[in-house]
C-alpha cells in the first residue's frame, strides 16, 4: 500500500473543490492514482480501471466503500488502510470515524471526506437543474442509440 503525505491528501483535498494548481501539482508529482479517485468516484469506468489496473487496490476499494460496498470497507480494513476507511465511513454518515481519525491528528483525511461529499451533493444538484436533466435525458437517449 502507498503512503501518501499529509500535502499530497491536502493537494487532492484542493483539487476536488475545482483547484487548477492542485490539479498540476498532483500530475507533475505523479500522482495520477490521485487524480483518478475523484473520476472514479463520479463512475467514470476508465478512472476505476485505471485504479486495478495500475494495482492500486486500496484506492479501488476506497472508491466502492465510499458507495456502501461492505466488501470493500473489509478489504480496507483487512489491508490496514484505516484512514482510508474512516474516510469512506465519513461519507457514509459516520460521526465516530470523523472523531476517531481527528483525535489521531489525521484531519487531512477529515477535510477529504468532506471535499468529496461537497462534490457529490455538486454533482447531484448540478443533475437536477434543468440542464443537468436535459444533458441526463441526452446521454440516457444516446446509451440505446444502435451503433
Amino acid at each position: 500500500m502507498k503512503h501518501y503525505s499529509t500535502y499530497a491528501i491536502e493537494q487532492l483535498c484542493s483539487h476536488i473543490q475545482g483547484d487548477v494548481a492542485a490539479f498540476n501539482w498532483l500530475v507533475n508529482n505523479d500522482y495520477k492514482e490521485l487524480l483518478a479517485v475523484l473520476d472514479a468516484i463520479r463512475d467514470d469506468k476508465k478512472a476505476f480501471k485505471f485504479l486495478i489496473e495500475s494495482k492500486q487496490f486500496v484506492l479501488a476499494a476506497f472508491v466502492n466503500a465510499i458507495w456502501d460496498d461492505a466488501k470493500a470497507f473489509k478489504f480496507l480494513i483487512d489491508a490496514k488502510a484505516y484512514d482510508w476507511a474512516a474516510c469512506a465511513n465519513i461519507i457514509n454518515g459516520d460521526d465516530k470515524a470523523e472523531e476517531a481519525l481527528k483525535r489521531a491528528g489525521k484531519h487531512h483525511f477529515v477535510a477529504l471526506a468532506k471535499a468529496i461529499l461537497g462534490r457529490i451533493h455538486e454533482d447531484g444538484d448540478r443533475a437536477t437543474t434543468p440542464m443537468g436533466v436535459l444533458k441526463n435525458l441526452l446521454n440516457f437517449k444516446k446509451a440505446f442509440e444502435k451503433d
